[in-house]
């Protein structure tokens, strides 16, 4: 390179740097990760170091940090505020050692303070006869922006030294952070007003504290920590930084616990590989752990560099942030069937490692960071943590700009649809037993005890018959055959180079193979909720896979029943109606069933439906179960007294005429205009009808509560009213839905409504659940 070229690239390294230091230090909007600004400050300390004349006097290694914002008070420190120097590898280490020795003539092992580098922003607090009177940031080292109004907010700094001989100034030089569950807890709050989330604690952090109104600092919550001394009046300055740490916390200061001592470069290694395992654990974030000759007397004799202390270091974390590039958005399919967007990224060095993936978490976050194909992105990983996209720089996006991303309709393994559940962020394939992404949990689930009861079908086995194709589906399990199970336990042994001797000798052991395929065909027949449960349907456990077996009998009736009709069954919401109707729709699922039905899987307990469905078929119940926007069950009701069915429903063209309000009548028309809503409420006619035809009709029970009639209203602390109702109607009595002159008893749990006032005013008797049960108890007849 020629002189003109140097000349060039200093003036490029300057301008490109300042830039960044005003937007991390004046704006809160950092442009790239520290390890970025790093590495470009080294070059141009490099260049200029060769080349001093071409220095510029505005060059950033000529400064600690940026101007401080005009809106704040500036404040000149009596004792600049420097930064450190950075090392980053054993050697830097072992030289930084080697120059403190050299400093101090001495070959002996150095007294080293070693404490946490926190990742928030730098504070000088002032305080005159032990009173709080004054807090300004760095700045620029020698000038800084006056905070005392935010800083007195901060509840982790006294207001008063706790001290009867305070100094006649102190300047406590420390760092304002947000400890890690702080920050998620405003970030959520951010979400929920619909404002803008910080990307880190550390922006967090200086955002808050750069706030005009203090008020809105006061509701952030942040700490502070000590770690350093500015001007010191009217007290004898502590011998070693250790000390002057012990009498901080005398004062009442917040110091970190993490702060030590240590000796020689074998202690400062230590210290480093010790704060380093701990990190992922700690309450806040650091980036690294910093040195200090310990005595005072030996700081003093080191002095200082044009920007930094000779005798401190800041040992720097591998950066956890970094620079890439978006070369593809694909998805990932869970074993539970979740969704998982995820960047595919040009090779970075991010956290220790090179990074080519990174998660996008859900479908939600690509839209709120506006990741997109081609974009610059900061990419971070932490230890252990997934690798993330932490934010996109807009001003690095490609032109023309490329096309927001949209998650797939479709699953990319199986073709199944994806769906997302109302106020879920997980989409999820709906492929269930078809897809072969979910398929070796959907075996495990299918098998395990309190399902189909496969006993033997451990995990080995199951991973082992999925990686050798000899189970694609769960209906494959019940074609395995002796020398599949044989072949499969062969190959297993082989990859695992653990062949038992007898099998080399030629002695092939067949029992568990032959008990594993008894289990496999006696759980052919197994009770309909545990085949139900099997299934592995979203959202379905043991106890609604009982209630469905118990209210509709039959395997083939639950596969055709309609969402609307499961809605009015006891306990079952909408979301879990939904779900059962859209796996029993998937022709995926349908095709995966009929297999296990062809294999000879069929429950043994199968029944007509039950009875007590016959209440719950209720044209009322059904069409407010259709989940039409403000139809209600009350407007309903309205309906169904006008003289409107189900089936009339369907076929009307005009809703207006029936005395429901406007909305009502709107939202009832613009529904029906959707396509497959017509039909859907002709099937839930049709499927009434057709299992009105089948129940038997209710006979009332005798017993010492007939005659008499029962209102339920609010929740009961051990019992569904459902159930409430069953033991009512069971000795007779007759359960109502509505409280009148002819109610007997009105049955109030928590939160009773409407219906309690009314009865309190037609003077009813009012009984709580165990005023019920000792009713129900009592063997007199009652008639």
């Amino acid at each position: 390179m020629t002189e003109v070229d140097f000349k060039t690239r200093i003036e490029q390294l300057s301008a490109e740097l300042n830039r960044h230091l005003h937007a991390y230090h004046v704006e809160d909007a950092p442009t790239i990760p520290d390890a970025e600004y790093d590495k470009l400050f080294i070059e141009l300390q490099q260049l200029e170091a060769a080349h001093p004349e071409l220095a510029l006097p505005d060059s950033p290694t000529q400064r600690v940090g940026a101007a401080p914002l005009p809106q704040f008070e500036q404040v000149t420190h009596t004792v600049p505020m420097l930064s450190l120097n950075n090392g980053f590898t054993d050697e830097d280490i072992e030289n930084f050692d080697r120059r403190v020795r050299e400093g101090l003539d001495t070959a002996a092992l150095i007294e080293y303070a070693a404490e946490v580098k926190y990742d928030g922003l730098a504070i000088n607090l002032r305080y005159i006869d032990g009173l709080l009177v004054q807090a300004a940031t760095r700045g620029d080292g020698y000038t800084g922006e006056d905070v005392t109004a935010n800083i007195r907010t901060i509840r982790s700094i006294p207001l008063r030294l706790k001290t009867d001989n305070p100094p006649t100034i102190l300047d406590v030089r420390g760092e304002v952070l947000m400890f890690k569950r702080d920050f998620e807890a405003m970030n959520e709050r951010q979400r929920e007003a619909g404002q803008k989330e910080f990307v880190n604690p550390r922006n967090a952090a200086a955002g808050s504290l750069r706030q005009l109104d203090s008020r809105i600092t006061a509701s952030r919550k942040l700490s502070f920590f000590a770690y350093g001394v500015g001007a010191l009046e009217g007290v004898a300055m502590p011998l070693s930084h250790s000390a002057l740490l012990d009498w901080y916390r005398e004062l009442g200061l917040p110091v970190a616990k993490e702060a030590t001592v240590v000796r020689g470069y074998d202690g400062l290694m230590a210290y480093y590989k010790q704060i380093g395992e701990a990190r992922p654990t700690m309450p806040y974030e650091i980036d690294g752990v910093v040195y200090k000759a310990n005595r005072l007397e030996d700081q003093r004799t080191l002095g200082f560099v044009s920007r930094a202390p000779r005798f401190a270091l800041a040992h720097k974390f591998p950066a956890e942030e970094a620079l890439t590039v978006v070369q593809a958005i694909e998805v990932q399919v869970g074993r539970t069937g979740a969704i998982t967007p995820v960047a595919r990224l040009a090779s970075v060095f991010v956290g220790g490692v090179n990074v080519t993936n990174a998660t996008l978490h859900n479908e939600d976050e690509v839209r709120r960071k506006d990741v997109r194909v081609g974009d610059t992105v900061i990419v971070r990983r932490a230890g252990d943590v997934i690798p993330e996209v932490l934010a996109v720089v807009l001003e690095r996006r490609p032109s023309p700009e490329p096309e927001a991303y949209v998650l797939p309709k479709t699953c990319p393994v199986c073709g199944s649809h994806v769906v997302r559940e109302e106020g879920e962020a997980i989409a999820r394939c709906s492929g269930g037993l078809f897809c072969s992404a979910q398929r070796k949990e959907a075996i495990r689930h299918f098998a395990g005890r309190r399902m189909m009861d496969i006993e033997g079908l451990g995990d080995r086995y199951i991973d082992n018959l999925v990686e050798h194709g000899l189970v694609k589906r769960v209906a494959d399990l019940y074609a395995l055959r002796l020398e599949d199970l044989l072949e499969m336990k062969r190959l297993a042994d082989e990859r695992d180079g653990t062949t038992p001797e007898t099998v080399a000798q030629g002695k092939i052991a067949t029992k568990w193979a032959d008990n594993l395929l008894e289990a496999i065909a006696a759980s052919k027949n197994p009770p309909l909720e545990r085949l139900l449960f099997a299934l592995g349907i979203r959202h379905v456990g043991e106890s609604t896979a009982k209630t469905l077996a118990e209210w509709l009998g039959r395997f083939d009736l639950i596969r055709r029943v309609p969402a609307a009709l499961l809605r009015v069954l006891p306990d079952i919401g909408g979301t879990v109606a939904e779900s059962i109707a859209d796996f029993f729709a998937e022709p995926k699922n349908q095709e995966a069933i009929d297999a296990l039905l062809a294999a000879g899987v069929k429950p043994k307990d199968e029944h007509a439906p039950s009875a007590k469905l016959r209440e719950k078929l209720d044209p009322v119940k059904l069409m407010a179960a259709l989940a039409i926007p403000k139809l209600t069950e009350p407007r309903s009701k309205q309906l169904v007294e006008e003289g409107v069915s189900l089936e009339a429903l369907a076929y009307l063209q005009v809703f207006n005429v029936f005395g429901l309000p406007a909305a009502v009548a709107e939202s009832l028309d613009q529904w029906m205009l959707q396509p497959g809503n017509r039909e859907q409420v002709k099937a839930l006619h049709l499927l009434r009808e057709d299992l009105l035809a089948q129940l038997p009709e209710t006979v009332a029970a005798e017993g010492h509560l007939t005659g008499k009639t029962f209102v339920l209203t609010g929740t009961l602390p051990t019992m569904g009213r459902d159930q409430a109702a069953a033991l009512i109607e069971a000795q007779g009595g007759k359960v109502s839905g509505s409280v009148s002159k002819k109610t007997h008893y009105l049955v109030a749990g928590a939160d009773a409504g409407s219906k309690l006032a009314k009865a309190q005013e037609l003077e009813v008797t009012i009984l709580d659940e165990a005023g019920l049960l000792a009713l129900l108890e009592e063997k007199r007849e009652e008639k």
